[in-house]
């Protein structure tokens, strides 16, 4: 396949995201009729397929497809690795779903998150003469919301397996990817786990702040879906080594520019509260540099105001004008900087295939360089 046609395999209409959000609908729907016909309750598949139908950039599976034609992959994208690349999106559902729990959000994607969609549902049906359980009150509905939201992540994790085992991969083409998907799900949630220690304790520690964002989000999100779309190739371990010398800097600064949008950007572009990530105080690589930075009036405002969580928007602008005078902002838009220079000039010395090569570079861009 020419250049031209990988780029449009990759990015193009009806090319790799199209074909795995078919591939999920597909999925899906067969477990909604499955349960009908035991019948079972529909509601977590569907509560699936509105999640994955709410939007995502599907970066997961772009970079797994990426990494096979890296890995020598050549001619249109096989519908293995297209499950394949599915069973990441889904993993990555999962990871999604438990994390709004862990940090309350009450959006997502610009819509309730699930464990607020699934109370709203549990008040409603009770307010229409709905039976169960004692009451209808609010801490019933919350609770209601919270298990069916666990439930559905842990469906979502317990399908991606199912997606990964019977996408029609021969055994030694499986025995490669295998350790690859198990060391990212154990780094993500190494990653998730450190992220929830930190929160609510935030303070200087910039390189333990980096530590989660190596783990929950460059290893993840950028490393080893390459690895897995390269692996599925054939590639050596070389090859994955040249991969990641381009994927943890992007990954980094990937999560640095989440973090930046998290509290100064558009809660209508990103999909979530620009206040979330401060009433939770998240100890984040911005958190950490104002800390570092601050003087002892700066470090009162962020000691009063960081993880208060009745905080509104006029806090919310005072410690905003913390993370400006002490230069964290600054601080992080140069890191970001640098780690997308890092890999451009790891993916200049790679050799990969030119359009691999040429997704890549514009990943970085829109990766890292994101409107507010």
């Amino acid at each position: 396949m020419v250049g031209a046609g990988v780029t449009e395999e990759l990015l193009g209409a009806g090319g790799i995201r199209d074909r795995v959000d078919g591939c999920l609908e597909d999925f899906l729907v067969a477990k909604s009729r499955r349960a009908r016909a035991r019948g079972l309750s529909t509601e977590i598949p569907r509560v699936l397929r509105d999640f994955l139908g709410a939007g995502g950039k599907r970066i997961r599976p772009l970079l797994c497809a990426v990494g096979w034609f890296a890995g020598g992959g050549t001619g249109p994208v096989p519908q293995a690795v297209v499950r394949v690349a599915a069973s990441l999106e889904l993993f990555h559902a999962f990871a999604l779903i438990h994390d709004d729990v862990m940090d309350d959000s009450d959006t997502r994607r610009g819509v309730p998150t699930v464990h607020r969609a699934q109370a709203a549902r549990r008040t409603a049906a009770r307010g229409a003469g709905g039976t169960g359980g004692a009451g209808g009150t609010g801490s019933d509905a919350e609770r209601f919301g919270l298990g069916a939201a666990i439930l559905a992540g842990d469906a979502a994790l317990a399908w991606s397996d199912e997606l990964l085992h019977t996408a029609g991969l021969p055994p030694e083409q499986l025995m490669r990817v295998l350790p690859l998907v198990d060391a990212m799900r154990t780094e993500v949630v190494h990653g998730q786990f450190a992220d929830l220690e930190a929160t609510g304790n935030p303070g200087g520690d910039v390189e333990a702040a980096l530590a989660v964002v190596r783990y929950k989000t460059a290893t993840y999100t950028i490393e080893r879906p390459l690895h897995v779309g390269a692996a599925l190739a054939g590639a050596d371990e070389a090859v994955r080594a040249v991969l990641s010398g381009y994927a943890l800097p992007v990954g980094e600064a990937f999560q640095l520019r989440d973090d930046l949008l998290g509290v100064f950007g558009s809660g209508e572009r990103t999909g979530k509260s620009r206040l979330d990530d401060l009433r939770a105080g998240k100890h984040t690589v911005l958190v950490a540099q104002a800390f570092r930075y601050a003087d002892p009036a700066q470090r009162r405002v962020l000691h009063a105001l960081l993880g208060r969580p009745g905080l509104d928007e006029d806090d919310a602008e005072a410690l905003r004008g913390v993370l400006l005078a002490t230069g964290a902002r600054d601080r992080v838009e140069d890191m970001i900087r640098e780690r997308r220079a890092l890999a451009l000039d790891a993916l200049r010395a790679a050799g990969l295939p030119p359009a691999a090569a040429a997704v890549l570079r514009q990943l970085a861009d829109t990766a890292t360089v994101r409107p507010a």
